[in-house]
């Protein structure tokens, strides 16, 4: 039932709008009606006045006028308490079918306006009409109480419900608003949370394919020179090289298994995460490759929370990554102090000065811009910059406990 009512008043809305002057006339007519049958009232025993074609022709005039309230509300209701106030003053009873066309002009000021000028319009027509049916021949045998108060509560009528209308429409509208703006905020945090995503598996991927395809190279060059001078060698870094491999291969479906995964409780378990615990693989790794790498660990170790882990093991992964492809060092050192609440981890390596880095040949890549963001998306920091004695080093410090986007942008 409601439904079928809200769908009658939209298409009454719908017409409303598209043909005003048709729905006005029609509301007019009837008020002209009303007031000229209004202007033939009169108390029991009473004549009314002689001046029957001043009294129509007036509020002609004032039903005339209410064809521009949407434009000119405030024009409408000075007409017609003009003519109101004429008839009343030539001695027509002043009832609520004379009044219709006043009451019509006041309710469209309450709600085409606002409220200073209904304040200014409505209460003025308001006091000229009591004070017109005050001094009106019409109901001289009438207190002056009773002469007021019909006026006063007809009139304040059409302004409270002018007014809730007003006041509807305009919770309307701030509902529609607000609804527009949810929806709008939504879609563009949906976007941006796309858009993150994104960004996390593009710089997932490239920390995965980066490492281990320079590992393979550095391998696989290794090996190639040393086929003829050392066989032994070289088929051990071969079979080193198959492990990389492997590794690259079972890093890359976990990664992909991230994006196909269901909430399927029979679907295959995912591998975890890699973490600290795995930086004497990676050593390994790079010792084939012809990087000598060493581990220093400071204080007390704590425990780590799986994003940190993750965070510290790829950026250690590709500063290394970084030392084997751009710098022209044959031994690397990752240092891992744990101060307070916080990770301190450096990756050094001790090329010549003049070594070409990432930071100074950013058309590489994105590894220490990947790096620098990983940081800084649980809250840590990340330096990266050639050494003055040469060689490069990346620097970073990681809250043991990672901090959400919010927190980390009101830290100073």
């Amino acid at each position: 039932m409601s439904t079928s009512l809200e769908r009658y008043t939209d298409r009454v809305e719908a017409f409303t709008g598209r043909h005003p002057f048709v729905v006005d006339l029609a509301l007019i007519l009837p008020l002209m009606g009303s007031a000229t049958l209004g202007a033939s009232l009169t108390l029991p025993g009473a004549h009314p006045p002689d001046q029957d074609t001043t009294a129509v022709i007036l509020m002609g005039v004032s039903c005339l006028a209410l064809l521009k309230h949407r434009s000119h509300p405030r024009t409408a209701v000075v007409v017609n308490a003009v003519c109101a106030v004429i008839v009343i003053a030539m001695g027509y009873l002043l009832t609520p079918l004379l009044l219709a066309p006043i009451m019509a002009a006041l309710y469209w000021l309450a709600t085409l306006t606002d409220r200073t000028t209904l304040r200014a319009y409505g209460f003025t027509t308001m006091v000229a009409l009591m004070i017109a049916a005050a001094f009106s021949d019409s109901m001289d045998h009438l207190s002056l109480l009773l002469r007021t108060i019909g006026p006063f509560f007809w009139l304040l009528l059409p302004l409270a419900a002018g007014t809730m209308t007003r006041l509807r429409r305009a919770y309307l509208q701030a509902v529609q608003a607000r609804a527009e703006h949810a929806e709008r905020t939504r879609e563009e945090e949906a976007r941006l949370r796309v858009t993150e995503e994104r960004v996390r598996i593009a710089r997932e991927l490239h920390d995965v394919v980066a490492h281990h395809l320079a590992l393979a190279n550095a391998q696989a060059g290794t090996a190639a020179h040393l086929v003829l001078t050392n066989p032994q060698q070289s088929k051990a870094i071969l079979t080193d090289l198959t492990g990389t491999t492997s590794s690259a291969l079972r890093e890359l479906k976990a990664a992909l298994g991230l994006l196909r995964q269901s909430d399927d409780p029979d679907s295959a378990p995912l591998e975890p995460s890699p973490g600290l615990a795995r930086l004497p693989e990676l050593v390994t790794a790079c010792a084939s490759a012809g990087l000598a790498v060493t581990i220093t660990t400071e204080g007390e170790q704590q425990p780590l929370s799986p994003g940190v882990d993750l965070t510290a093991f790829r950026i250690v992964q590709e500063a290394l990554t970084n030392v084997s492809k751009h710098a022209r060092a044959e031994t690397a050192h990752v240092r891992l102090v744990y101060s307070g609440s916080r990770l301190l981890l450096t990756v050094s390596n001790d090329g010549p000065a003049t070594s070409p880095t990432p930071e100074a040949a950013p058309s590489r890549g994105f590894g220490v811009m990947g790096m620098r963001e990983r940081a800084h998306s649980i809250g840590g920091e990340l330096r990266a910059a050639p050494r003055p004695e040469g060689g490069f080093e990346v620097t970073t410090a990681l809250p043991l406990q990672p901090r959400t986007a919010e927190e980390s942008e009101k830290t100073p």
